[in-house]
């Protein structure tokens, strides 16, 4: 997840406030798979330029069918047009910002890019919910910090020791099993868990806008990545069943663990501690360590994924850098400077002087998460 004193940080103002009043979310429809989608058809936008218009992607099409619109939750205007023609350009074989198809690489961040982080990042939610389900066989929590104040509901009281409060919930809820173990009890936890306030499985809180993109690049050869802050083995149970990304194209934070037998049978066992932070500056190092090709798009929403926009913007050739930004204060919730969870504050700066391209939720995006006659697909 973030590095550790963001979550302190953001529980903190958190703490203070109420559950934020926002629209409810719905089902997300289940993805297909990377290697099974579909080729996109692209319809021009209102406002298409010539070469845009000429260039993009389409596919051979019976004279009696329309041309699909792969992106139909983004509203025309420049943000999709500016989608639309970058990925025209860089798919054109013979045009001069052509890219080959193994270096068509896009990587998206996770916590308020391809799902909602408010009130407080999903993993945390995990975290307290592991705490109130394992203290039936740890009596001495009731009288023990930070756990103490977690089961009475102070969650400002159980971040009262900063990191090293949260380290002993991470601790106590991500370490000391099997990794296959940890993978059902995520898998089961989402199963259940619905969001606080929207009174929804959290596996429903998608950015439905951002799965279609996800799904538009796929369909026209790129290979999609998440870089994310959370912990890699808590996002790859459900990746590929919200987005379409299987387990071995997920970069997170790595936990420690180790190779034990047990039973003449090699396991692998989480251990407390922290091996990597794949957050602000760790997110081009997790790239170059788990991927090996600098991605041609990226995508964020805060200042932890700066970075990750910088080392793709200083690649040569054809580049495509998009902010998310939460500017939906009705449907979702509206946030960016001052806010403890997602913070964008530097990353907009610079995006405004360097010219990446920003997303208002508000203004481009039609809906913000997926119908509700959608229904996700079973976590087995």
């Amino acid at each position: 997840m973030r590095n550790l004193r963001d979550h302190v940080s953001a529980m903190s103002v958190l703490l203070t406030a109420n559950w934020l009043l926002v629209s409810g979310c719905a089902a997300a429809p289940p993805v297909q798979p990377e290697t099974q989608l579909p080729k996109a058809a692209v319809s021009a936008p209102s406002t298409p330029s010539p070469s845009a218009a000429s260039a993009a992607p389409l596919v051979s099409v019976a004279p009696e069918q329309k041309l699909v619109d792969p992106l139909p939750s983004w509203n025309e205007g420049v943000t999709k047009q500016a989608i639309v023609s970058f990925v025209a350009r860089v798919t054109k074989a013979g045009g001069p910002d052509f890219v080959p198809q193994p270096e068509r690489i896009a990587t998206f961040d996770n916590d308020g890019t391809l799902w909602s982080e408010q009130p407080m990042y999903i993993q945390l939610a995990f975290a307290l919910d592991r705490v109130r389900e394992l203290a039936p066989s740890h009596p001495e929590w009731k009288v023990k910090e930070p756990f103490k104040s977690v089961l009475a509901g102070d969650l400002k009281g159980a971040l009262a020791g900063a990191e090293k409060s949260l380290m002993a919930l991470i601790t106590a809820t991500h370490a000391g099993m099997q990794t296959t173990e940890f993978e059902q009890t995520v898998k089961r936890w989402f199963s259940t868990a619905r969001h606080p306030q929207y009174g929804r499985p959290y596996t429903e809180c998608v950015y439905q806008p951002m799965v279609e993109l996800l799904s538009y690049l796929r369909a026209n050869g790129f290979k999609t990545f998440i870089v994310s802050g959370g912990g890699v083995d808590f996002m790859r149970p459900v990746a590929e069943q919200l987005y379409g990304i299987p387990p071995e194209q997920v970069v997170g934070s790595v936990g420690k663990m180790k190779l034990e037998m047990q039973g003449g049978k090699p396991v692998l066992l989480r251990e407390p501690g922290i091996d990597f932070i794949d957050d602000k500056e760790g997110k081009p190092i997790g790239i170059q360590r788990h991927i090996g090709r600098r991605p041609i798009a990226a995508f964020g929403n805060s200042d932890g994924d700066q970075q990750m926009l910088e080392w793709t913007a200083a690649g040569a050739g054809a580049r495509f850098m998009l902010l998310v930004h939460h500017t939906d204060g009705q449907r979702e919730v509206a946030y960016d400077r001052a806010s403890a969870i997602g913070k964008l504050d530097k990353a907009l700066d610079e995006a405004n002087t360097n010219h990446w391209v920003v997303v208002s939720m508000k203004d481009d995006w039609k809906t913000i998460f997926p119908s509700r006659a959608s229904t996700a697909a079973p976590l087995p």
